[in-house]
């Protein structure tokens, strides 16, 4: 597969086998910098195991991915925080016994230690708790939290990295409407300075968001497009959005 120059990350024929299940099928998929990018597709589509094999949790079978035209197909998943790809989990790994500051403050030592040592790690923290809204509970006890404000914790903690990939597994389960609305905003600020990679079944938040989509079935990719094709796609209709 060729890629243009302006890709961050890119797969080539990315497969992920669990057993005799074929989570993820020879995907070829192209992420360009800057880009805010939907990944959608029924339950059991293969979605959380793409972006797992993309930031290290877990290996491919076969395939390749090229980070910047690098290949970071075997690389852990550690040394890809360090090139800026933060993920936030479908379920939040917070860190429930301790605060929030706390929960932020680690990736922001990390992210410190390897930029910019000698930075305020208080700074950062804060930083990326006023982001998503909850720098003033910066020292409440993290597993006191509403399981939705638990997702923007994790959020803030990846912006905690500074990241030019933040790839975010459904961010606005468990958020209010109001909530939602701030998330939205959030994310087109991060997208100023980050690429973003969203697995979303909010199709409302899909669609004010994302520039393209890229529909997942059966581990293999089903279409790709603006919202507009998208949603105008009779194999999409029928696989996913039922109409």
């Amino acid at each position: 597969m060729s890629t243009v120059s302006t890709s961050l990350i890119a797969t080539e024929g990315l497969t992920r086998d669990f057993g005799g299940l074929r989570a993820v099928d020879h995907v070829d998929f192209s992420l360009e910098k800057g880009e805010v990018r939907a990944v959608i597709g029924p339950n059991g589509a293969g979605k959380t195991t793409f972006v797992s094999l993309l930031c290290g949790r877990i290996p491919p079978s076969e395939g390749r991915i090229r980070y910047e035209g690098r290949d970071i197909t075997r690389l852990p998943a550690h040394r890809r925080v360090a090139l800026g790809i933060a993920y936030t989990f479908q379920i939040t790994s917070i860190f429930a016994n301790l605060t929030l500051f706390d929960n932020v403050a680690l990736p922001a030592q990390k992210h410190l230690s390897l930029h910019h040592p000698g930075g305020s790690i208080r700074d950062y923290g804060m930083a990326a708790l006023e982001r998503v809204g909850l720098a003033d509970r910066a020292e409440e006890q993290a597993g006191n939290l509403s399981y939705g404000h638990q997702r923007l914790l994790e959020i803030a903690m990846g912006l905690a990295i500074h990241p030019r990939l933040l790839i975010l597994d459904e961010p606005t389960q468990g958020l209010a409407e109001g909530e939602i609305a701030r998330f939205e905003a959030l994310v087109r600020e991060v997208a100023q300075e980050s690429t973003v990679l969203l697995i979303e079944h909010n199709m409302d938040v899909v669609m004010n968001l994302a520039s393209r989509i890229t529909v997942l079935n059966f581990g293999a990719i089903l279409a790709e497009g603006t919202p507009e094709e998208i949603r105008a796609n009779e194999a999409v209709q029928a696989a996913y959005l039922g109409g």
